[in-house]
Parts: structure tokens; sequence; C-alpha cells
């Protein structure tokens, strides 16, 4: 009796994990197609159409830049937990508790000049996604409880958290019958720095930019890697572990809020329970994507971006939204798919020698 069991390559396939994704895409497109055919859709002018609406001039590309942001962000937060080993399921929360701290600072001073409010608004977004991200923490840190669950039921809560405030004490007494939050002071809106490409867009680059190079050029990041690695070599060398795991955790849930307060003041024009959109959980493909590396989440979002735009585009020209969906999907699963092969293979292998 044999079975199939994937078995680590002694040398990954050449090229890696861009190879991998490439090859997985096209393999997903080749799927794609049948199922296209199947459901009677144009292959041909379905997959033109989303070339051209995410890639194919400068507004698209600009539309396609601008929803990467948030998803750079989320992956971004996924591996900086990922680095220390652990499992951060929560950005899509700290993501809307994040806008939601950003929102009480408008509240708070509407008046303040344009440039000095979106740094306060973005500020307040970084501390409510690491507040946001701090009882995890600690619970992981101080009584070994998974943050994987902790994270994850924290989603729930902060949706529905918006939801109270949107029906509540921040409801606006213009909407009428209908619950919405006030939308943000005005001048808190970002300014276009290339078409449609908010300005939001250069910071959350910059700042995974400057993070990827602090992170692999610092003392602590190095301690940070040695400690997800091996928590007993880090505290056998003086690391304190449970300090580096609520540090992790607190800029983790940072990070991922500040993708709420550059969604608020870049796209969104008021907080609302759909702020998120998503942006949290995608961010775990993001990452996983780029192997949990900060420095590849900037171009695997732009990819995975363009993948979204382009799938949202095909609706309107009759293809069902649940081919789109499909699509979007065989695209993930492929480029996943192919990068777990480039780094394992699989044999053929008794089934006693597995038991």
């Amino acid at each position: 009796m044999k079975r199939l069991v994937l078995v680590r390559r002694e040398t990954p396939t050449r090229g890696g994990q861009p190879v991998a994704f490439v090859a997985g895409l096209l393999f997903a497109l080749l799927l794609g197609a049948i199922l296209l055919s199947i459901a009677g859709d144009p292959v041909i002018d379905v997959y033109q159409r989303m070339f051209e609406r995410s890639l194919g001039s400068k507004d698209v590309i600009a539309a396609t830049l601008n929803r990467a942001t948030p998803l750079a962000l989320a992956g971004l937060a996924v591996g900086i937990a990922a680095t220390m080993g652990l499992w951060n399921i929560g950005a899509e929360g700290q993501i809307m508790f994040g806008a939601t701290a950003a929102t009480f600072v408008g509240r708070v001073f509407p008046d303040l000049p344009g440039p000095v409010l979106i740094v306060a608004m973005l500020a307040g977004a970084v501390i409510g996604g690491a507040l946001w991200a701090a009882g995890p923490g600690l619970a992981r840190a101080e009584l070994g409880v998974s943050e994987i669950i902790t994270t994850l039921m924290l989603n729930e809560v902060a949706i529905r958290l918006v939801v109270y405030l949107q029906q509540g004490p921040w409801k606006d007494p213009e909407g009428f019958s209908f619950p919405q939050i006030d939308a943000r002071p005005e001048q808190a809106a970002f300014g276009q720095v290339w078409e449609r490409v908010h300005l939001g867009v250069l910071i959350a680059f910059a700042f995974i930019a400057l993070f990827a190079w602090f992170s692999s050029r610092s003392v602590w990041g190095y301690e940070l890697r040695i400690t997800g690695s091996s928590p007993k070599t880090a505290a056998y060398a003086g690391i304190s572990v449970r300090r580096k795991v609520l540090g992790v955790m607190l800029l983790s849930g940072g990070v991922a809020g500040l993708a709420g307060g550059i969604e608020l003041s870049g796209t969104a024009v008021r907080l609302n329970e759909n702020l998120s959109n998503g942006f949290g959980f995608a961010g775990i493909i993001v990452a996983a994507l780029a192997l949990m590396r900060p420095s590849g989440v900037a171009l695997v979002a732009i990819a995975f971006g363009a993948v979204q735009v382009g799938g949202l585009s095909i609706q309107s020209i009759g293809v069902s939204s649940s081919v789109a969906s499909i699509l979007q999907a065989l695209i993930l699963f492929g480029a996943l798919g192919a990068g777990v092969l480039s780094t394992y293979r699989l044999q053929l292998v008794d089934r006693k020698v597995v038991t």
C-alpha cells in the first residue's frame, strides 16, 4: 500500500518563490479558462479585461496600488509575528480598531490643520492596533495561551464594537434613519501624489522598506530571529522571551492598526463595519506568499491587489461573482501550491513507513 508524502528538497528549485508564483499563476489561469468555458464565458475577453482593469493604464494601476496598501501592511503585521513563531490572525480586528482610534482622534480634534491632524490620526491608529493586540500578547507571554484563538476571536469583537458606535454614541444625527458615523474631517484626507494614488501609499511602502532594512541590520532584528528559531537558545543568551513576545505582538498590532488609519484617510470617508474589507485575512495569504519575509510583502501585495481589482472588474461584463471569486481563489491556491512544491517534492512511500 502506497501513499504520497511531501519530502523537503535538498536544494530548492532554481528561482525559488518568484518562479513558483508565476508558475502557479499560469497553472491557475489554465484551470480558470476551463471553468470559464464550462460557464459559457469568453475566456480571452475575461482575461483581457482583468489585465486592462488592473494594470492596463495609469488610472487602474493607481487603483491597484491603493488596494495593495492595506494588504501589504496586513501582510507585514502577520510576517512580523511569524518571525517570532507567532500567528497573528487578528489583523482584521486590529485594522478596525486602528481606524476606530483614528476616528476618535478626528472627533476630538476636528479643527486641527490637515498635516497635524493626519499625523495625530495615524499615531492614534498605530496605538489603537497595538492595544487591540496587547491582550493576546500578554496572554501568550505570561500564561502561554495560544494567540491564534485570542486574536481570531477579537476580530468579531472589533467589528461589533464599530456597529455599536455606528448605531449608538457616534451615530451621525444628520444621517436620519440610516445609521452611520460622521465623516472624518475633510482636511484629514490624503492628497494625491500620482494619478489617483494617495499619499498613504508612499507612507506605507516607505515604512515597509524601512522596517525590512532595520530588522535585517539591527541587533533587535537579530534577537527576534534567534528567539523565533530557538526560544531556549535565546533565553540562554540572556534575551527575555516573554518581553520579546509581548513587544512583537504590540508591533504587529500597531502595523495593522496603521493600515486602518491609512484606509480611513485614503479611501474611506467614514468608519463603518466594512472598512477592513477582508484585508486582515488576505494579509495572511500575502505573508505566506512572501514566505513571511517583510521585504517581500510589498511586491506580493501589489500582485494580489491586481488580482482582486481585476476579479472585481469582470463582474461588469456578466461574469458571475461566484466564478470571479473562484478564479481569484484558483490563482491564490496555484501560487501557494507552487511555492510549496518549490521547497518540497511529492514522493510515494509505503504506508507502514509513514505510520
